[in-house]
């Protein structure tokens, strides 16, 4: 179960003082140059004792910053940001089959993905309350159906089924954030969220959304999918290089879906409440649809290091960036 819940924070009544990436994470940035409160103010630490910035890759801060996704209908002002991007967009986004010019693809991208930034305006008096959703076991039987229902933006990643788990996970999502390859068509109420790994990832949700030409990857893809095209987000490869180099510190291969996720949630919300993540109650890794507990490898497999990705919820959670709920 979660820890208990802090006391109301005066400048925003619905959240929970200092919780989650809006101005409780900015409050932190100011108090202690941008490095949050730890034991003594020496602030949270990587695990060599290092201290971690909180802020992402253009310190855009929390509740409306644009550097978690890429977005088209830019104005021209902002699109001249776009080469101070590129070495970390060429850097996080593997070749794959033959080499494709990043500028090409990003205007590609535009011409189909419409609408503006989403979290650009908002109303500061109102809290913005969210749940990141993975995927873990231990959600079996654990009740936070309804709370998870509650909070106004609610994430969820990959394939994560709510038909039949409505108790325990929830019925609505607000965000699903999903690669080409474990993609699946979505309500018209549900903003996909493409997490990109390579430039042929960009041009397949332009297909994708249009001519449907691109039906391979590395593994069989959708050729074309139902989605709310003004609804279509991609996730900015720069913010995915700040987490594999700030946070996650080159532990594994890259950083997990859910860590992703998880940044995303702290640099567009006032308040973060975390579901589904880490090993069941028995120590077992599996997902919450898998009958069987002992399904879920993925700790063993190097691609993510799940030990130093807790360590890093395990810090945010004692410095009261986020609430972290642990099931059953």
């Amino acid at each position: 179960m979660g820890r208990g819940h802090p006391p109301p924070s005066p400048t925003l009544p619905f959240c929970w003082a200092g919780v989650g990436g809006g101005a409780g994470l900015r409050r932190w940035q100011r108090r202690s140059g941008r490095a949050g409160p730890g034991k003594g103010g020496t602030g949270p630490r990587s695990a060599d004792g290092r201290a971690v910035e909180v802020t992402g890759p253009d310190a855009g801060g929390g509740g409306g910053s644009s550097s978690g996704f890429l977005h088209g209908r830019r104005r021209r002002q902002e699109r001249r940001a776009w080469p101070a991007q590129r070495p970390a967009l060429i850097e996080m986004l593997q070749p794959q089959f033959k080499s494709h010019n990043t500028n090409e693809v990003l205007e590609k991208l535009f011409q189909i993905v419409p609408g503006e930034n989403p979290y650009r305006f908002r109303d500061p008096h109102q809290c913005r309350r969210c749940a990141v959703v993975g995927n873990s076991g231990n959600l079996r039987g654990s009740g936070y159906g309804q709370d998870v229902d509650g909070h106004n933006f609610i994430m969820r990643m990959n394939q994560a089924p709510t038909v039949g788990f409505e108790q325990d996970v929830g019925s609505r999502t607000t965000h699903h954030f999903m690669y080409p390859e474990s993609a699946k068509n979505l309500p018209a109420n549900v903003s996909f969220v493409l997490v990109p790994f390579k430039a042929l990832d960009l041009l397949w949700i332009a297909s994708a959304l249009s001519t449907g030409q691109i039906r391979f990857t590395y593994a069989p893809v959708k050729s074309f999918l139902r989605v709310d095209k003004e609804k279509v987000q991609i996730y900015n490869p720069a913010f995915f290089k700040y987490i594999h180099d700030r946070w996650t510190e080159h532990h594994g291969r890259y950083p997990s879906t859910g860590m992703l996720v998880l940044f995303f949630a702290l640099h567009v919300c006032d308040e973060v409440n975390v579901y589904g993540f880490g090993a069941d109650s028995r120590g077992n890794w599996h997902h919450y649809w898998e009958n069987n507990r002992y399904a879920g490898e993925f700790r063993k497999t190097g691609v993510h290091d799940a030990d130093f990705e807790a360590h890093i919820i395990d810090m945010l959670a004692k410095a009261s960036k986020i609430e972290v709920y642990r099931g059953n």
